[in-house]
């Protein structure tokens, strides 16, 4: 068993210090340790309060470099575009995001709509391919698609060789949306010529991942907004605790939100809580993760009340606190936020009420924090072309994105530009 001296501990995080108390048989004499212990813990808390950027950083400019950085990543005869994620593996981004030919922008009675992945060669900043893989009517080998949009994708490497590549396939007011998802084998660069349903398991059993059993297993906890047909997705990246794989999902147009877990073979979505409360701010499009104490916390768009975002805690991720707003985020609007940990760093980012040459969604704030408490801006986007839902994935102690953007629409989703954070 290792045997530690005084010296030891000053060199030593508390964390790392820790485990030795409850483990060596041989240590030095406690009245030494004590004194050098108290220390530690000082140094600890010093280095967490210590600011994380230099006096002389710009959030505006450091903001404007990463955009003229930017490259496309949908295709040339694409006009409308939006809902973006992306997984990074060997130097490659694989990015998801549904598209249409016809018109900037997005509707769910759009049965146009189809979902593309973009392959993106890291190194040379070179789009390699675009290739569809959902599209209303498509037939597989085991299933054709039903007739509606299909939007809303996400994706998730679940092993070496494969991304999974999720997708809601809706039309609503005739029958119940499905998220679905179809597999890409990272070795042939190409997709698997079958696609399947998710599931969802809630306490009343594991279904079709469709919005009715989302909302019957709210409705049983005493949530009191109808049900609602279609609006089912996952909103948030996948964050990974423990070796368990979780994401925040929603209903958008039932304003209904919980955070899920994935189980082992990443094809069924367990409820773990929902956050409803209070009911009147209509919360959706959350990001969850979890901060230095274990504590679960959750950032909410808000489409009621006064529209900037609300925040909710939870000891467990299955009682959540009701809904409140935090000094960290002022004057923001309702947009989806992103909420992510990246070297230690927590990056908070949220979409501020302010418009550049009256363009809506032309702000996009980066807060960063070590405890989830004390927030620094690192990054302020502010471009008349939109800056609007991101996703952001770190790889090789880098982090990338993509984002939504626009030139002339109102709504500003035309395209979608994949970037490099730092």
């Amino acid at each position: 068993m290792s045997t530690f001296t005084p010296k030891d501990y000053q060199t030593k995080t508390l964390a790392s210090v820790e485990p030795y108390f409850r483990t060596c048989r041989s240590i030095a004499p406690l009245k030494q340790i004590l004194p050098l212990l108290a220390a530690t813990v000082v140094a600890a808390a010093a280095q967490t309060n210590s600011p994380i950027l230099s006096k002389d950083w710009n959030p505006r400019l450091e903001a404007d470099r990463v955009m003229a950085r930017m490259l496309k990543v949908t295709a040339r005869q694409v006009k409308g575009a939006h809902d973006a994620k992306l997984a990074i593996c060997d130097g490659k981004a694989f990015v998801v995001a549904e598209v249409n030919d016809r018109s900037p922008g997005e509707s769910a009675q759009w049965d146009w709509i189809y979902s593309t992945l973009s392959v993106v060669d890291i190194e040379t900043m070179r789009v390699e391919k675009i290739i569809p893989f959902a599209r209303s009517g498509q037939a597989y080998a085991n299933e054709t698609l039903p007739k509606g949009v299909c939007f809303a994708p996400n994706i998730l490497q679940i092993d070496d060789q494969t991304l999974r590549c999720f997708f809601s396939s809706e039309r609503p007011d005739f029958r119940q949306s499905q998220v679905w998802y179809i597999d890409f084998d990272l070795k042939q660069m190409a997709f698997k010529k079958t696609v399947h349903r998710a599931k969802i398991k809630t306490a009343a059993g594991t279904f079709d991942m469709q919005p009715k059993y989302f909302h019957a297993d709210a409705a049983a906890q005493g949530f009191q907004h109808p049900a609602q047909d279609a609006g089912l997705y996952l909103v948030d990246s996948f964050k990974t605790f423990d070796g368990k794989t979780y994401i925040a999902i929603n209903n958008w147009i039932g304003k209904q939100n919980a955070l899920a877990v994935l189980n082992d073979t990443f094809d069924t979505f367990e409820i773990l809580g929902h956050y409803n409360e209070p009911e009147k701010f209509q919360m959706s499009e959350s990001s969850v993760n979890r901060l230095p104490d274990g504590k679960w916390m959750a950032i909410c768009r808000k489409d009621g009340d006064d529209r900037n975002y609300a925040f909710t805690t939870s000891r467990d991720g299955k009682k959540w606190s009701e809904a409140i707003a935090l000094d960290v985020v002022k004057n923001g609007t309702n947009s989806k936020p992103t909420f992510d940990r990246f070297d230690g760093i927590y990056y908070l980012g949220w979409q501020e009420n302010k418009k550049i040459n009256g363009v809506k969604r032309s702000v996009f704030n980066i807060d960063v924090s070590r405890d989830g408490k004390t927030w620094e801006r690192k990054y302020t986007f502010e471009t008349g072309k939109s800056f609007q839902y991101p996703t952001f994935c770190e790889y090789r102690r880098h982090v990338y994105f993509v984002v939504t953007q626009g030139d002339t629409s109102k709504s500003r989703k035309e395209r979608i530009m994949f970037g490099k954070l730092f």
